[in-house]
């Protein structure tokens, strides 16, 4: 939002300089982003003399140009070649300076010495368009014999220069959208702070009906999208250029003036928070306007030209054959005003904000006035700033006002009640602030106190406030107001012992992994819950039948709910790998969303909904940067499988894993799937498919480990945190070199094994893999070592060997597994 420094200086008293103005605005909660010099014209006619042309002569080889002496008041005249037909010798004129910066449109070009048909030019003589004075491009301009020779151009054009405070408003401010809203903050740090100060807002007084020649009826269909509709009918207006004033108002806050009758309406609503509308009063047949919604497939074609296809949802307002404008959005192209418009319709109105927001993002138009509908304005607002804008009607464009003003408010909207305890002021600030500085800060800020006891104050707060319905929410605006740098940091600080419920403890659980993978070397990344509905074609395990669909996209690429991290994931790969970043350790904490149709239920539709966190952990490129001491070393699914168990270990859930091949290889090439003892799958990882890494434009190998972490959840849950001594008995290590068919899996073994020695078999770890020579076709060596300890004795080599031939028999006869 960029608010006109000299703007504000006419609704509120103040001496602050433009950066204290700045830093005050900072202080009460109006952000400023930047605080910039500008002029009225775009680089402030810097590098432009008015001169006087001593000699003109025709240029020798051309047909058009002139060779000219220009005195620009430096001593030796400037030879400047000029193409202007109207140039002639003893004008004056305005000059571009060598070094002289000119702007056309967004680019600009500077003035340096060239050579024009063989004749060397120092400088141009310029027209009105070229210095942004006018639009005349037929001729130079050509000045009064006394303007003074050598004089900067701004000088000469009383150029006027302002300071452009631009705010961030935060979405809940809407209030604060125009030069008035930010006056009443201002106003209220002002007076807060000391300084000698006064509000005044522009009464209406001047506003009076002159005839009853165009009456306008008014009909709201849809009263829950428009609450409030005002309307005053002007004839007898020439629509024409607005004056310098007007102009330079609008410039100074980055809008371009179009004529005097839209001007003002862009006025109003900068000036005082109210987009307004303005139609062709001949243009609303009838006589009547209605505000309703329309029947689907209606097509409407914009002020842009653009032609957009409206429907129930669409509010619009219309005249007896149809629509004349999307309410608060945008006007038709048959109902706007025009040159040859004479007779205008001015709209005043208060829309819903959801209506505005929904219809904007449907049709992916953003105008200025969508922008504080669809926030919030003040409802109570309307008749004044219809009146100001009939008011500066008359007095610029010559009209009348011919009706008087229709204003339909069925339902009005009240201020806001509230009852505000000192007491709990004092207690949410910190310090206690005393009970007249809480009265006129609150008074300062335009609530109405209703009633004073001793305990507190009874409030209306205005409908302009949508931010402020609590007691809590003017608490923060009297500590802005009051200063927070006015609140001393205690040197006794209050405590309290609180016990995390299921939700706490998961969010605790986030952080304690996101910790420890920080450790590990990964880096946290958040992506967009919306996503491509192109990533769930043609995938087996997330098809496009079971995603979660947008109804009212942004845009193609946000067309569905992620049913997965994984691809979200990928595109941060895919945008670091692009920018020379290959060697990647990320990880994401995210919501999944899933749609079952065999679910879909009519009466209780959410049902066939799922919405799921999940842990997703890429790994990528190299896992150690060769140096002199060592070569490179690639990551490999055995890594990502170490980061993936060390979580598993630190949240206590490796008892009762199980370890299966994952069935999915439509987005894995190779994977495997944990699973509780309950069957459910806590954890699949591998490496991503060459198909979805194709589709991804990654050339590299992905490692990627889905995490589900509602999952992981019920398992903690579940599990009881047991104490035992540490074994005071030794433990006891046999190795053995199988040899076993090449599609045995290690997980097998361990099953078997588990499955022969429940009891004194504590681990089983394969620690070497061997395929090459010197081994039958088709079969492979597993290395396994297996460790056996007893907690109540030492074993004996008796049992050892008994254990060990009874698991030797096993492998034999279950997997056909051979000693080597």
């Amino acid at each position: 939002m960029e608010i006109s420094y000299k703007w504000l200086k006419e609704y509120v008293d103040f001496d602050l300089t433009p950066q204290e103005t700045a830093d005050a605005l900072t202080s009460c909660g109006l952000e400023v982003d930047a605080l910039e010099e500008v002029q009225t014209i775009r680089g402030g006619l810097k590098g432009l003399y008015v001169g006087k042309v001593l000699t003109c002569e025709l240029h020798p080889n051309s047909d058009h140009l002139h060779i000219t002496t220009v005195d620009l008041g430096k001593g030796e005249p400037q030879q400047i070649v000029c193409g202007a037909p109207n140039v002639a010798a003893g004008q004056k004129v305005i000059v571009a300076d060598l070094g002289c910066v000119l702007y056309d449109g967004d680019s600009e070009f500077t003035i340096k010495k060239s050579k024009l048909r063989g004749v060397e030019s120092f400088g141009m003589i310029c027209a009105e368009d070229e210095i942004g004075v006018g639009t005349a491009h037929d001729g130079i301009i050509v000045l009064p014999e006394d303007a003074p020779v050598g004089q900067p151009a701004a000088e000469y054009y009383n150029l006027e220069s302002d300071w452009v405070i631009e705010i961030d408003i935060t979405a809940n401010r809407s209030d604060a959208l125009s030069h008035w809203g930010v006056a009443r903050d201002l106003y209220a740090w002002l007076k807060r702070n000391g300084y000698k100060t006064s509000l005044h807002r522009p009464d209406c007084s001047e506003f009076s009906v002159d005839n009853n020649d165009m009456p306008i009826d008014v009909e709201i269909e849809n009263t829950e999208a428009c609450r409030r509709y005002a309307c005053v009918s002007i004839t007898g207006c020439e629509v024409k250029e607005s004056p310098e004033w007007l102009q330079n108002k609008l410039k100074i806050v980055g809008l371009r003036p179009i004529n005097n009758i839209v001007d003002i309406t862009n006025y109003v609503m900068m000036a005082y928070g109210q987009p307004m509308h303005c139609f062709d009063a001949d243009m609303v047949e009838g006589k009547k306007i209605v505000v309703r919604t329309q029947p689907e497939g209606t097509k409407f074609v914009t002020l842009d030209g653009e032609e957009h296809t409206l429907g129930e949802h669409d509010l619009s307002i219309c005249n007896a054959n149809g629509p004349m404008c999307i309410a608060g959005i945008f006007g038709g192209k048959g109902s706007g005003t025009y040159d040859t418009t004479t007779n205008v319709v001015l709209e005043s109105a208060y829309f819903h904000p959801t209506w505005i927001r929904k219809s904007a993002r449907r049709h992916g138009l953003s105008t200025d006035a969508s922008y504080r509908f669809e926030r919030g304005i003040d409802p109570n607002g309307t008749i004044y700033a219809l009146k100001q804008a009939a008011i500066l009607c008359k007095q610029l464009a010559g009209g009348k006002v011919s009706m008087e003003i229709k204003d339909v408010y069925p339902s009005p909207i009240a201020d806001s009640r509230v009852q505000l305890d000192y007491e709990y002021v004092d207690r949410l600030i910190g310090k206690k602030i005393g009970n007249d500085m809480i009265k006129s800060i609150v008074e300062s800020l335009e609530m109405k106190v209703v009633e004073e006891t001793a305990e507190g104050l009874l409030l209306d707060v205005p409908a302009y406030r949508v931010d402020v319905q609590r007691p809590c929410d003017v608490v923060e605006d009297i500590l802005r107001i009051y200063g927070y740098n006015n609140v001393e940091i205690p040197t006794q600080l209050k405590s309290s012992l609180t016990i995390l419920g299921d939700e706490d403890k998961a969010y605790h659980l986030q952080n304690v992994v996101g910790e420890q993978l920080v450790g590990c070397g990964f880096r946290e990344i958040l992506n967009n819950s919306l996503t491509k509905t192109a990533y769930y074609t043609e995938l087996n395990r997330y098809t496009e039948e079971t995603t979660v669909k947008v109804m009212n996209p942004l845009s193609s690429d946000l067309g569905v709910m992620r049913q997965t991290l994984l691809f979200g994931g990928l595109e941060s790969v895919g945008r670091n790998v692009n920018h020379k970043m290959p060697n990647l350790r990320f990880f994401e904490f995210g919501n999944c969303y899933h749609f079952s149709p065999e679910k879909k239920n009519d009466e209780d539709p959410i049902k066939a909904y799922t919405e799921e966190m999940h842990l997703g952990m890429w790994l990528t490129g190299k896992r150690v940067e060769g140096s002199w001491a060592h070569a490179d070393e690639q990551s490999t699914f055995y890594e990502l499988k170490a980061y993936v168990m060390n979580i598993f270990t630190r949240l206590g859930v490796n008892p009762g894993i199980v370890v299966t091949e994952s069935s999915d290889n439509n987005v894995f090439g190779k994977a495997l799937a944990l699973k509780a003892r309950s069957g459910k799958v806590l954890c699949e990882m591998g490496i991503v498919s060459h198909k979805v890494l194709k589709k991804m434009d990654i050339d590299q190998e992905v490692f990627y480990a889905d995490i589900n972490w509602n999952n992981m959840m019920r398992v903690i849950k579940k599990n009881e945190v047991l104490y035992h001594d540490i074994c005071k008995f030794p433990s006891v290590s046999r190795d053995l070199a199988l040899l076993i068919d090449k599609n045995v899996q290690f997980e097998q073994i361990e099953q078997i094994a588990r499955q022969t020695e429940k009891k004194l078999l504590k681990s089983v770890e394969l620690f070497d893999v061997y395929e090459g020579k010197n081994l039958p076709e088709g079969k492979k060596s597993y290395a396994v070592n297996f460790i056996l300890q007893d907690e109540t004795k030492t074993l004996n080599d008796k049992q050892i060997e008994a254990i060990m031939t009874k698991l030797i028999s096993n492998l034999k006869s279950k997997l056909g597994a051979e000693l080597r």
